[in-house]
């Protein structure tokens, strides 16, 4: 059933209904949209997002699968706020907020996930080589780079751990802006999305 706040039944929730804090990363609604197709989360599946920031993804993915089960890992407990806040907002039950720092913390989570996202500038290869060890088989891992420097960490990781079917994508959309007098076309958050599955 879809919440009161966005009741549709579509992925794309603007980027202005979620509370924000003033320096925590939302990940914008295009560059959302194609992290949910690229984590092709099953109707009953377990998604662990580490990074979560605002929350974005678990809260879209939470009101596509209410079937599944989904771990909104996030270091700062002010951060695990906002989430719990904006799952409240959305009226997603099937978000649980980890307040902890990966990888540390995912040794405490109950189920092996079939589906992981990692956002964020995080010491990759650790992070991998952690998440590889709990993620079952077959399974899912996507990240985003957004800098050369992580986008060939990413890249080495995948390749170090011998991923299947690795995909590479950069998001290059843009929005129309007022500035001044004049409307202009901004871009929205380049970022390199990357996945590979463990078979």
């Amino acid at each position: 059933m879809p919440c009161s706040l966005w009741p549709y039944g579509t992925p794309g929730i603007p980027d202005d209904l979620f509370e924000r804090l003033p320096g925590i990363p939302l990940s914008k609604r295009e560059v959302r949209l194609l992290l949910i197709a690229h984590l092709r989360l099953k109707p009953n599946g377990i998604l662990w997002d580490i990074g979560a920031g605002t929350g974005t993804i678990p809260i879209e993915l939470g009101l596509l699968c209410p079937q599944s089960q989904i771990m909104a890992i996030e270091r700062d407990p002010e951060v695990a706020g906002l989430i719990r806040r904006n799952c409240q907002r959305f009226e997603v039950s099937n978000v649980q907020v980890i307040e902890g720092s990966a990888p540390d913390c995912l040794a405490e989570l109950e189920h092996a996930p079939d589906c992981v996202c990692i956002e964020g500038g995080r010491s990759v290869k650790s992070m991998f080589q952690a998440v590889w060890q709990y993620l079952a088989t077959p399974g899912r891992v996507v990240a985003t780079a957004n800098n050369l420097e992580a986008l060939y960490s990413v890249s080495e990781s995948f390749a170090e751990l011998q991923a299947r079917n690795i995909e590479v994508v950069q998001s290059a959309a843009t929005r129309l802006e007022k500035r001044g007098l004049h409307q202009t076309f901004a871009a929205v958050d380049p970022v390199f999305i990357l996945s590979g599955e463990k078979l």
